[in-house]
């Protein structure tokens, strides 16, 4: 079991005049659009627990206003709450003095932003060596490491290139770069690539992916899509107008939906592409005795059943990543997991 990195533990925020005042009327029930007609304030946030994982992708995600940006940018504290705490490393960050909050930014934390952020008059490789400055670090190490994480991102020979000569995804990429030359332990990404076109998103997606399989840090990573969220996430929180409605992984989402906001925001999603195999094996053996496969557990169903289907075999058998044998799916399972899934789309 991973170990929790960021607990947060009854967050609310409200935004207005008297924040503190409005307090106990949201506790005892008054909801956001009635906070705002009534008394002029918005709820940014209510009551939020949760506990993200160390060395995870945890996905915050939800419409426009559900308050995700707010969520995340309590964890460095550039937003203060009106009322519960935030715990890193077992550290109250709402707590620290101005010094100690500023080395916190410094060092345990970077973002990645939408709007790429880059200084327009500093080149490529100074924009990535800009928060190892902040840090006071030396001028040669600076130096080699941005050039490596420059390098890292596939932007060898772009050094000396200004922000505006370079494409959106490239921009990205330094914006990345920037972020994790600094080391954090922590790395928060405000829809950082929900500004670039598919073809190029869908890049930066898997980039992002193999630099997590080898860094292993903790990405908390903001998003309004779905598929994008069910690609990178180990874990999802999904809220809704401040509230945290559901929190857990692709496979409890979709087959276990909390209400009917979760359900409907996960109906049109092609299960077979994320559901995993260990989600429907069972653990006794079919009776026929016909060929067989093997699978991991972590494969997909389509993955599954593409194999399945191309050896021509009547029923798998699942493994885990030590290649023991964990369970056993058939072919009609596999078959009813499809039927099902083409249902709920055509609904």
């Amino acid at each position: 079991m991973s170990e929790v990195k960021i607990s947060i533990q009854g967050l609310t925020k409200i935004f207005g005049a008297r924040p503190k005042a409005m307090l106990s009327a949201v506790n005892e029930g008054l909801g956001k659009q009635q906070l705002l007609k009534q008394h002029k304030h918005v709820l940014g946030l209510h009551d939020i627990n949760m506990e993200l994982y160390e060395g995870h992708i945890e996905v915050i995600m939800g419409l426009s206003g559900s308050g995700k940006s707010t969520l995340v940018r309590h964890i460095n504290r550039l937003i203060e709450p009106t009322a519960g705490k935030v715990l890193v490393d077992g550290d109250d960050v709402l707590a620290m003095r101005p010094s100690a909050l500023r080395q916190f930014r410094q060092r345990k934390t970077a973002m990645v932003f939408q709007k790429f952020a880059l200084l327009p008059h500093r080149s490529v490789l100074e924009n990535v060596a800009f928060g190892l400055q902040i840090q006071k670090k030396e001028p040669r190490f600076i130096q080699e490491k941005a050039q490596f994480w420059l390098d890292r991102v596939g932007l060898k020979g772009y050094e000396s290139h200004y922000p505006a000569q370079l494409s959106g995804g490239m921009q990205q990429r330094v914006g990345l770069a920037r972020a994790l030359a600094c080391d954090a332990d922590i790395l928060m990404m405000d829809e950082a690539f929900s500004a670039l076109d598919p073809l190029i998103r869908s890049d930066m997606q898997d980039l992002l992916l193999d630099l997590q399989n080898e860094l292993h840090k903790t990405i908390v990573f903001i998003t309004h899509d779905l598929d994008e969220a069910l690609k990178i996430g180990d874990r999802i929180a999904i809220l809704n107008e401040g509230e945290l409605v559901q929190h857990g992984t692709a496979q409890d989402i979709l087959l276990n939906p909390a209400d009917d906001y979760v359900e409907r925001f996960v109906a049109d999603v092609n299960r077979t592409r994320v559901l995993l195999a260990k989600s429907i094996m069972v653990t006794e053996k079919p009776s026929q005795q016909a060929a067989s496969v093997t699978c991991l557990e972590t494969e997909t169903v389509d993955t599954v059943l593409h194999t399945l289907l191309s050896e021509d075999g009547a029923y798998v058998i699942v493994q885990d990543k030590k290649g023991r044998q964990v369970g056993y799916i058939d072919k009609e399972t596999l078959a009813d997991t499809v039927f099902q899934n083409e249902r709920k789309s055509a609904a």
